[in-house]
């Protein structure tokens, strides 16, 4: 019985973790406990050495002395100062105007918006629960279902996943012992790539069921001039000429074959500055070219996006490193909130306490994983895992289909924080050996994670949505109509669509993986099968032009006999041993 508990004890250990998680347990100390208990067990059944604990402290000082680690505070802290000085609010009622015209303008606008509030906060709750409070209502007002409704608000939230700076794509980079920087730009198309699904499908449905996703009322819109038009002509003119300013700009600052995020990114700073410097000039000199509407989206849409931009701008081109551009963007953030005049101590204390919270997670739960990880390859754990993925039919194909399943269904009951912390130190190794990028595959796990937000029953996306929408029926306080609840089946129902739009782009990822290796696309291509080393001719130390002794004046006497001065091979083992 003995002989075969030591022969399983991995899977026994593996198979206890996933247990303590299903009881509830917290995640950083059922990995810490478990770690200690099998690692106690295997030294009292002579399976490992007690030397093995007096690596924990160095574990523990290597967790809190790692300097990328310090970009989840910084960007944590950046997101909600710009979430909790009303940027939400001011972002979901600006685009809201620009698109709720339109059918399923409102829900084009929650998609946006989310992606505005993912590139900042990277925080899956606050960008649900604000947009949850603040469009549902508008959306339920005006008559959209509420399937749609729901699964937008929780589907947009997720988006902080997978768009830089997102925490997610930070742990998954230390855990896989990557660059931040590159984690950052493999993620960008996919992350941009998949907002545009979604608003492809909102499109579709308004199409397809018009009633569904309904525009806004004429006398919903709060934006019009004096002439009763509504200016979208003038904002027109003005995107179009900061957009000619945008691809001149571009032309010269950057060389060519740039990388593809690099250009986004700069292209976008530079329209959203030159758009923000005429809107500036328009109003400073009251010259009143511009309309309402597009004075509002000036100044409300581009300081964020500028700040967004410039942080990860200044990250893809090498001129700061994830760290100082958390830095930069969270005294960014202050400075806006400031500007706003909405920054006051309650704000900022609201904004410290709750980096702090997230903070110390991330690093137990980090803590924890080092403890457990620690034992599991003392017991040959990670030697276990590669058995058992390595050996799969198909090759790395196979192996990269079987991890996505795997990742799929324990999203049903971890969140993405857990599947990064447990899972991906076992399948990482593995895929490094299998030869795949690893970049590629935090990548292709980042978007597969999403999908542990919004799965019923547990997706948090949901359970968030659920807390702040409508769970009786009430009377609308604008329009004086009643207005029905939303059920939690609905929500439900509504989150299905989106997870078939994730698990879409998971296949993409998978099939196109120039979708994500993209950010090495500028880098010297190596042939491992033909590397040459050329060392020159071996003429001794001291001789030619570095001095006048001859081999045997380097070597010795017994050096350097051969004819050309030359030491023989024989002679050559003899001093390097």
């Amino acid at each position: 019985m003995e002989a075969i508990f030591l022969a399983y004890i991995a899977p026994i250990m593996f198979g206890t973790l996933v247990f303590l998680l299903l009881l509830g347990f917290p995640v950083a100390f059922a990995l810490a406990a478990n770690g200690i208990l099998y690692g106690l067990i295997g030294i009292e059944m002579g399976l490992l050495s007690p030397a093995l604990f007096q690596a924990l402290p160095q574990r523990v000082f290597g967790v809190m002395s790692n300097e990328s680690l310090l970009a989840v505070p910084f960007f944590t802290f950046m997101g909600l100062i710009l979430e909790r000085s009303g940027m939400a609010e001011d972002l979901l009622e600006t685009i809201g105007q620009l698109f709720g015209p339109l059918r399923g303008g409102l829900a084009i606008a929650v998609i946006l918006v989310g992606a505005m509030l993912a590139a900042t906060t990277g925080v899956v709750s606050a960008s649900v629960i604000s947009m949850g409070l603040i469009s549902l209502p508008i959306m339920l007002r005006y008559g959209y279902d509420r399937r749609l409704a729901s699964g937008v608000i929780a589907a947009s939230g997720t988006l902080s996943q997978i768009i830089p700076p997102s925490l997610v794509l930070i742990v998954l980079a230390d855990q896989l012992g990557r660059s931040i920087g590159d984690m950052y730009k493999g993620a960008f198309l996919p992350g941009f790539a998949l907002t545009g699904l979604y608003i492809l499908y909102v499109v579709a449905v308004s199409f397809l069921k018009p009633k569904a996703a309904p525009a806004i009322p004429p006398e919903a819109r709060t934006f019009v001039e004096p002439n009763g038009g509504h200016g979208i002509p003038s904002l027109l003119v003005l995107m179009a000429l900061s957009v000619a300013v945008a691809v001149a700009g571009v032309e010269v600052l950057l060389p060519d074959n740039v990388h593809v995020d690099e250009l986004i990114v700069t292209s976008i700073l530079v329209w959203g500055v030159t758009a923000f410097v005429l809107a500036l000039v328009n109003k400073v000199l009251r010259l009143g070219l511009l309309s309402k509407i597009a004075e509002r989206v000036t100044f409300v849409l581009i300081p964020p996006l500028a700040l967004i931009f410039l942080v990860l701008g200044t990250i893809f081109i090498g001129v700061a490193t994830p760290t100082e551009g958390g830095a930069m963007g969270a005294v960014g953030a202050l400075i806006m909130a400031l500007i706003k005049r909405r920054l006051n101590w309650s704000l900022l204390r609201q904004a410290m306490d709750t980096t702090t919270t997230l903070t110390c997670f991330v690093v137990f739960i980090l803590i924890g994983s080092s403890v457990f990880s620690l034992t599991f390859r003392g017991v040959n754990g990670d030697l276990w895992v590669e058995h058992l993925l390595i050996g799969l039919p198909g090759g790395e194909m196979g192996f990269l289909i079987v991890v996505s399943i795997l990742t799929f269904a324990l999203a049903f009951f971890l969140d993405f924080f857990e599947l990064a912390f447990i899972i991906v130190p076992l399948l990482g190794p593995v895929a490094e050996k299998m030869g795949i990028d690893l970049i590629w595959f935090g990548v292709l796990l980042a978007v597969n994670m999403q999908t542990s937000f919004m799965h019923p029953p547990f997706g948090f996306a949901l359970f968030y949505l659920r807390s702040v929408a409508p769970k009786e029926d009430y009377i609308d306080k604008v329009t004086g109509q009643p207005i029905a609840k939303v059920t939690t089946g609905q929500i439900y129902w509504g989150s299905i669509p989106f997870i078939v739009i994730q698990l879409f782009m998971v296949a993409m990822v998978l099939l196109y993986p120039s979708m994500v290796t993209h950010y090495k696309a500028d880098r010297p291509k190596v042939d491992i099968e033909n590397i040459e080393i050329d060392v020159g001719t071996f003429s001794g130390y001291g001789t030619g032009s570095y001095g006048d002794g001859s081999a045997a004046g380097a070597y010795g006497p017994d050096v350097g006999s051969d004819a050309g001065g030359t030491p023989s091979d024989q002679e050559l083992n003899n001093m390097f041993k």
